[in-house]
């Protein structure tokens, strides 16, 4: 008798657990509320697909209790993402850690899923939205507008908020909250803040930078990178590492302020000599003249405008007054508390038989293929849990 296995979500997480309840011997209906699966996974890395990092920070990932991802990373750690995706058909590039297809096309990876899936006999019923999960009689039922679907076991990996392209509504807290299941207030994360003082005039400019968070004028964490000024403030990628802090802290009632450094490789005390020395060898050139070849057309004008020219490279203040809208960060912060779930089964505490898989949990990645990491990572744990909990109550 096979153990019947309903899962909430056809994104990354969902169809990896999808295929490890397959191969565990279960019988797996995979609902998804979109035309296809995988639209999120599509759209990864600028349509390119992160699969996963070689090399990871200690604040990969981060929630109220980060250290609940160790126990899922390890039972399906990166080197079995290569190997899981290597046997289907993906040959993976390294660029500096970062995986992707080579193909470089993140359809690739959705593809070879669903082959994979379908193969294995799963059911993936698209266009269909779940409004109701409830146990009765020690059977799983999950309704949709038009039909009921029976298990022995659900997963629910129905992702967050985030994201317009996936079209995710975070219907999955409310299913999750109706199960007695505590939800971290879920904000927008790894994406652009706004500040204080929009439109800005250098709209446009893309330029290398150190950016600094600070909290109550408190420096609390810095980034490097390519920094993208926007109208509103600050994006690109070291402002999406610290969005998610950023974000919290406006939400608890701090001061968040940042610091942008436009010449990192260059200390404080160092800037004065090196500005003097560039008027030394042109004594004929105004103050905004000495930045060109330096600083990019549109930014010289925003820092001259600034009466310490020094400060105003090196920490050039901007008050944050929030962070984009859910439709445009790339994940969430917050979610299912993870207190109320088994890190080394993906079960619900709280409800026998339930599971959760992917961002609809308080964990959250950083910028580098660590969310969709831990999509594969909790998604094969509670694919495989699913099951084989289910032949113990069988």
């Amino acid at each position: 008798m096979k153990k019947r296995i309903v899962i909430v979500g056809g994104g990354a997480a969902g169809l990896m657990a999808s295929i490890m309840a397959a191969r565990e011997g279960g019988a797996v209906t995979v609902l998804e509320h979109n035309e296809k699966p995988g639209k999120k996974i599509n759209a990864t890395g600028n349509g390119k697909c992160n699969l996963t990092n070689l090399s990871r920070p200690s604040d990969a990932y981060r929630g109220t209790h980060p250290k609940f991802a160790e126990p899922a990373l390890k039972e399906f750690s990166v080197q079995d993402t290569i190997k899981f995706f290597s046997a289907l058909g993906i040959y993976t590039v390294n660029k500096n850690d970062y995986l992707y297809p080579h193909s470089g096309q993140a359809s690739s990876v959705t593809e070879v899923l669903c082959m994979e899936a379908r193969q294995l006999g799963v059911k993936i019923k698209t266009k269909e939205h779940v409004t109701e999960v409830k146990k009765e009689e020690g059977i799983w039922k999950v309704y949709t507008p038009g039909w009921h679907y029976e298990g022995d076991a659900v997963i629910l990996a129905n992702g967050s908020k985030a994201s317009q392209i996936s079209g995710a509504d975070g219907s999955g807290y409310d299913l999750a909250k109706k199960l007695g299941h505590r939800i971290i207030e879920p904000l927008p994360a790894l994406t652009g803040l706004k500040c204080q003082g929009k439109p800005f005039k250098w709209a446009g400019v893309r330029t290398e930078g150190k950016v600094t968070l600070c909290l109550d004028q408190i420096p609390l964490k810095s980034q490097q990178g390519e920094l993208q000024l926007t109208e509103y403030g600050v994006s690109g990628i070291p402002v999406f590492q610290l969005s998610r802090y950023a974000i919290r802290a406006l939400e608890e009632g701090l001061r968040v302020s940042l610091l942008l450094d436009f010449l990192p490789e260059f200390p404080m005390e160092a800037m004065e000599g090196f500005l003097t020395a560039r008027k030394k060898n042109c004594p004929y050139k105004t103050e905004k003249e000495l930045l060109v070849g330096l600083f990019p057309q549109k930014l010289i004008p925003v820092l001259t405008a600034k009466k310490d020219l020094i400060k105003a490279i090196k920490e050039f203040p901007l008050e944050v007054v929030s962070g984009l809208s859910f439709a445009q960060a790339q994940v969430c912060s917050g979610g299912v508390d993870t207190a109320q779930v088994d890190p080394f089964t993906m079960e619900s505490l709280v409800v026998p038989g339930l599971f959760f898989a992917g961002e609809l949990l308080d964990i959250d990645g950083t910028c580098g293929g660590y969310n969709l990491q831990w999509a594969w990572s909790s998604g094969a744990m509670a694919g495989k849990h699913a099951v084989q909990k289910g032949k113990e109550d069988l």
